[in-house]
């Protein structure tokens, strides 16, 4: 659980095949409202209930980003996390303004923490599953609960979950843990004043005249620092949509990509930002800035290209059935696009299928689906006619000892002895591997790595798209193609159709067949 909790322990314990259910929150389709309290077992809530941010609903919206989270995190009766340091980042002083009116004005503003105690204990109570790979896997689970109607909610206090009051009917397949804690004291931001110490009550406002230097870059503002569900704080910016593109492309594809694959990023970087911005609505803020959603840093870095990309696609998005499409996009598909559902656990949607990746030879020379090891084998010794392979990672090779295994698996499998087998289950339309298994010398039940879990557990993969070959005792050569999950826009794809001569509205509907390229459609609910 996330340290960020200040707690007494009453219970944990493993469950098979579990369920959850949580808060209402405002996501997709309201403007700001009032968060409903989250109920667990015997009306106890699951969580430190935080107000959901206003839900952006067109192109004039602002972001609520969180250049860091976790803050105050560790704080103890003992010590204090690390201190937070506020630099304006020209002449203008800091204005800093918490929820009592209390105003402090200086170029820098040092934030400590203290803990102190709640005058009323918070009884807490929640069923886990979890953790998942990735967002989108976690939000499948709480959509299943959803759809029983139960107000599930994903969490994120280190990586993604699933919370739920305990005593609902479980979800058949879904493992979850038993949790019950009191919260009974709080993290405090502390700032040196006239008169020494002085707390503060959040949420709490700063401006900044001249920006704010953050992380060795400047960022216009303004800002908030708030509480999350776990107890820690956030420093969010609240940025207007376009300005935070500035922040993303540049990171995404690079600024020197052709105008045509600028101009595709940016569209695909303003449609993910608004189809996901319920994606830490239970923490108060829409998106991370980190690799779990987007890239954001210093908007000042954005090159004539990128603004002018940002220009010429003003408001526009890609859409189905008058929503946001699910935007995912990666680095190098090895020459096939794989469906959805092969990189999480997700709902098939019709615009991110399996598909192969290149001229019309490239096409003709192998049939989908690719589920048979020999035929992958033969595409992945191919590359002549596949877009994007100029890629470093359009073809690549690892090599996998029993020792690596094991140690990368040391979490999820302790009692994982040394690994003797590692086999292919089941692949995708795609050539992708769905479901990779590991067995060892003894007589555990072997481990069974699926879809996002794959390449989490095994950080040297570059995609799911390889086939095994056993090249010496407890010795495994991976060989593969591309980088990133495969679904929807390829990057390096992208970067050729360009030079090819093809126009951003070709190279969207290449990669996302059937949706509409146009202004950004009113927002009624979340993907």
């Amino acid at each position: 659980m996330a340290k960020t909790f200040h707690r007494s322990l009453i219970r944990s314990k493993q469950v098979m095949s579990g369920a959850l259910v949580l808060l209402g929150v405002c996501t997709v389709g309201c403007e700001a409202q009032e968060v409903i309290p989250p109920v667990g077992s015997v009306g106890m809530p699951t969580h430190q209930a935080v107000q959901a941010p206003p839900v952006p609903i067109s192109g004039r919206s602002l972001l609520w980003v969180a250049l860091q989270p976790y803050l105050g995190q560790g704080t103890t009766s003992s010590r204090s996390a690390p201190s937070v340091r506020l630099i304006s980042a020209g002449h203008q002083p800091l204005l800093l303004k918490d929820a009592r009116g209390d105003v402090q004005r200086a170029p820098v503003i040092t934030i400590t923490w203290r803990l102190v105690a709640l005058e009323e204990p918070l009884q807490l109570s929640r069923q886990v599953a979890g953790p998942f790979a990735s967002f989108e896997s976690a939000e499948q689970v709480a959509s299943q609960w959803r759809e029983l109607g139960v107000a599930a909610v994903v969490a994120h206090p280190s990586e993604w979950e699933v919370w739920a009051p305990q005593g609902v009917q479980p979800l058949p397949g879904v493992d979850i843990r038993l949790w019950q804690g009191i919260v009974s004291t709080a993290v405090q931001p502390v700032i040196q004043g006239d008169s020494g110490d002085r707390s503060l009550v959040g949420p709490i406002q700063i401006d900044a005249p001249d920006g704010l230097s953050w992380k060795g870059g400047v960022y216009l503002g303004p800002f908030q620092l708030q509480v999350d569900a776990y107890g820690s704080w956030t420093l969010v910016e609240h940025v207007p949509l376009e300005r935070y593109l500035e922040g993303v492309v540049p990171h995404e594809i690079g600024a020197g990509a052709p105008s045509a694959a600028l101009a595709a990023q940016t569209v695909l970087a303003r449609t993910w930002a608004l189809a996901n911005s319920h994606r830490f609505a239970l923490d108060g803020y829409h998106l991370c800035s980190d690799t779990q959603c987007q890239v954001y840093s210093d908007p000042r870095q954005a090159s004539f290209g990128v603004r002018q990309a940002i220009a010429s696609t003003a408001g526009k998005v890609l859409s189905w059935k008058e929503q946001p499409i699910n935007a995912v996009y990666h680095a190098s598909n090895g020459g096939v696009m794989a469906a959805g559902s092969e990189a999480w656990s997700m709902e098939s949607v019709p615009y991110l299928r399996a598909q192969l990746d290149g001229s019309v030879g490239w096409v003709d020379r192998f049939l989908l689906p690719l589920t048979e090891r020999v035929v992958v084998k033969s595409l992945l010794d191919n590359a002549d006619g596949a877009y994007g392979q100029g890629h470093p990672r359009f073809r690549w090779t690892r090599t996998l000892t029993a020792e690596q295994l094991q140690q990368a698996l040391r979490l999820v499998a302790p009692s994982l002895s040394m690994p003797q087998r590692l086999t292919v289950l089941e692949r995708g339309p795609s050539g992708r591997v769905l479901s990779l298994e590991i067995r060892d010398e003894g007589h555990q039940s072997p481990v069974v790595l699926r879809l996002d879990g794959i390449r989490r557990h095994l950080r040297q993969l570059p995609s799911t798209l390889f086939v095994v070959e056993e090249v010496g005792v407890g010795v495994w050569q991976l060989s593969g193609g591309g980088f990133g999950h495969g679904a929807g826009l390829s990057q390096a794809g992208a970067v050729d159709l360009a030079r090819r001569g093809w126009t951003t509205e070709q190279i969207l509907s290449h990669y996302y067949p059937g949706t509409t390229y146009g202004p950004l459609p009113e927002m009624k609910d979340a993907p």
